[in-house]
């Protein structure tokens, strides 16, 4: 139990340290660099799916391990335990679509739950930036008007 606290907080803690670094290397460039409204947000959106995807492959790592271990439960139903298949589980989890073909059991359940949580928090993080990333290009677009 205590072994799998500590998972889960290394594994939420290291996708809240990547999405502030990505969100933050991106307000920085796009502070740094002088780029056309259209083209800022859509190295904003860019680069903010990349956040996404490599704290998607964190968890799935995260699986990866847990379910080749004996001690954390297992997946069930449509998965052969190949690390692909734990993506594909974290990718349904993190954006909350939910369990269908791949079942946690055992403390993989809270892990489950925690990375549902967490890309919860990270993906309206990601609106936020990106509407405010927006709302400054709009800004701009209206003064020149």
């Amino acid at each position: 139990m205590l072994l799998s606290f500590l998972i889960n907080a290394a594994l939420v803690s290291f996708a809240v340290v990547i999405h502030h670094e990505v969100l933050n290397s991106l307000f920085f460039l796009g502070h740094k660099l002088k780029l056309r409204r259209n083209l800022g947000v859509l190295i904003g959106v860019f680069g903010a799916l990349v956040g996404h995807v490599l704290e998607i492959w964190m968890f799935a790592v995260g699986y990866y391990f847990m379910y080749n271990s004996p001690f954390f439960g297992t997946l069930t139903g449509n998965f052969n335990g190949t690390l692909i298949d734990c993506v594909y589980f974290s990718f349904t989890t993190y954006t909350s679509l939910g369990f269908g073909d791949v079942e946690p059991h055992g403390e993989l359940r809270f892990t489950a739950g925690l990375e549902a949580l967490t890309g919860l928090v990270l993906i309206t993080w990601t609106a936020s930036f990106l509407f405010l990333k927006m709302q400054r290009y709009w800004k701009r677009y209206e003064e020149q008007s």
